[in-house]
């Protein structure tokens, strides 16, 4: 064979390779910038202020308990319009009704914030730590720190700085960390899979200041993905925020350790 016609084919199959790589790349990411267009451009269920924050269920004479939630739309049941059907009002039923801590009279909080990310939590704490002290501090955040392109290591430093102050206030601190957004059906393929990989970052971050910090975590990803990518009713309408069956799954989930922790928080 010709060396100089090798040589010229094999320059003109490399530039066709490059061309061919490129074209796809400049593809891929058209796609995903549409997508990502698309995904911001839905309408999304939006928090009901006809939703009581504040609620009290138990016995009058069970032991009190205060619990307040922190954190981003989760925490506010955004998806569901009663307070029973939030993961707070799930949680606060679950513990009413007894289990390892006894019944206990739950006086249910929230001060969370649709849309907010780990660096809005120093507000939250603020609020949660305004008059008497809860007992025990639920965090869910994670998925906006993700849909807005946070470092992180960087969301993760404000919530672990979150975790130290409830703890240094006598608060026991449970987080839930990043669900699993592969689950989240607002999201197109291949978007969604680069968005879940993210979020198993962020959720990895987390665990890993709020340990550092000395507060108990849940990797809700882990414990719920699997039920919400094979049941599309643990969404509500928007295929984004969870609904009550979704809030459910949640809050048995995070049941254990938040039972663990009105335990100890008993002891203080």
């Amino acid at each position: 064979m010709n060396p100089g016609f090798a040589g010229t084919r094999t320059a003109r199959l490399g530039r066709a390779a490059l061309l061919t790589m490129i074209a796809g790349t400049v593809g891929g990411a058209a796609v995903l910038a549409g997508q990502a267009v698309l995904a911001r451009s839905r309408t999304y269920a939006q928090p009901d202020f006809g939703l009581a924050l504040r609620s009290t269920t138990g016995r009058t004479e069970a032991p009190p308990l205060r619990l307040v939630l922190l954190g981003d739309s989760s925490a506010l049941g955004v998806g569901v319009s009663r307070v029973e059907e939030t993961v707070g009002g799930q949680l606060a039923r679950l513990l009413a009704e007894g289990g390892p801590t006894g019944s206990r009279r739950v006086h249910l909080s929230s001060v969370g914030v649709s849309g907010s990310r780990s660096i809005d939590l120093d507000t939250q704490v603020a609020r949660a730590l305004l008059g008497p002290a809860p007992d025990v501090a639920v965090i869910l955040i994670g998925a906006n720190d993700v849909t807005t392109l946070r470092r992180p290591r960087e969301a993760a430093a404000h919530l672990g700085a979150a975790v130290r102050r409830l703890l240094a206030a006598d608060v026991e601190v449970v987080v839930g960390t990043c669900p699993d957004l592969g689950a989240v059906r607002a999201i197109a393929a291949p978007l969604r899979q680069i968005t879940a990989w993210q979020g198993q970052r962020t959720a990895r971050a987390q665990a890993e200041a709020v340990r550092r910090a000395g507060g108990t975590v849940v990797d809700i990803a882990a414990e719920t993905g699997a039920v919400f990518r094979a049941d599309a009713a643990t969404l509500c309408a928007d295929g984004f925020h969870p609904s009550g069956d979704g809030y459910r799954v949640w809050a048995h989930a995070l049941l254990p350790a938040v039972s663990a922790a009105v335990m100890s928080a008993t002891r203080h």
